[in-house]
C-alpha cells in the first residue's frame, strides 16, 4: 500500500450494524456471536479433517481419504454459510486464523501425525462438541425469533451428524486393522 493510500475500516470486528432482515441489533448481536462461535469451530474441524485427509495410510486409505476430503468440503461450505449469515445480520464474521482458533469451543489436535484410529476418534470427539453447540444455537436463534438462522443451522446439523455417524462406522471393531 502506498503512503498516499489510507486504510478505511468500514466496520470493526465485534460491531453490529442494522440489517435489512428486520432483526434488531440486540438480538442480532447474540445470534452473530453464536454464528461466529460455530464458524470458528467449523474451521478448526475443517483443518483437522484436512490434516487427516493428507496423512491417512493403511488398508482403508482410499475410502478414508475420500471421506475425509468430503467431510472437510462439507465443513468449508458450512463455514461459508455461517459467515454470510453473520454478515447479513449486520456482523463481521471471524476470519483470522488466530481469532478462529481463540474463539473456537473445540481444541485442535497438535501438529503430530497419529495412527488413523486415534485421528478419527479425535475427529469424532470434535464433531460431538460441535453438535452440542449447534443444538444450543438452534434453540437460541428460535427463541430470538430468527427462524432463518435456526433453519440454516438445522440443515447443517443434519450433515454434521451424518459425517459423525460415518466416523462411528469407521471406528467399529471390524474395521481399520489394529
Amino acid at each position: 500500500m502506498s503512503t498516499q493510500e489510507q486504510e478505511t475500516v468500514r466496520q470493526k470486528s465485534g460491531e453490529v450494524e442494522s440489517n435489512e432482515l428486520r432483526l434488531d441489533e440486540e438480538r442480532s448481536e447474540q445470534i452473530i456471536d453464536a454464528l461466529n462461535t460455530d464458524l470458528a469451530a467449523t474451521y478448526v474441524l475443517y483443518h483437522q479433517l484436512r490434516k487427516h485427509h493428507w496423512n491417512v495410510e493403511g488398508a482403508e486409505f482410499r475410502d478414508l481419504h475420500l471421506f475425509l476430503g468430503e467431510a472437510a468440503e462439507n465443513s468449508e461450505l458450512f463455514a461459508d454459510e455461517l459467515a454470510e449469515r453473520a454478515q447479513a445480520l449486520g456482523g463481521v464474521p471471524h476470519a483470522s486464523m488466530s481469532t478462529l482458533e481463540e474463539k473456537a469451543p473445540v481444541e485442535p489436535e497438535d501438529e503430530d501425525v497419529y495412527d488413523i484410529r486415534t485421528s478419527l476418534k479425535n475427529d469424532l470427539e470434535m464433531y460431538g462438541e460441535i453438535i452440542e453447540t449447534l443444538r444450543e444455537h438452534i434453540e437460541l436463534a428460535t427463541d430470538l425469533g430468527d427462524h432463518a438462522t435456526a433453519e440454516i443451522l438445522r440443515e447443517n446439523l443434519v450433515q454434521v451428524e451424518e459425517d459423525a455417524h460415518h466416523l462411528e462406522h469407521y471406528l467399529e471393531d471390524d474395521s481399520l486393522k489394529q
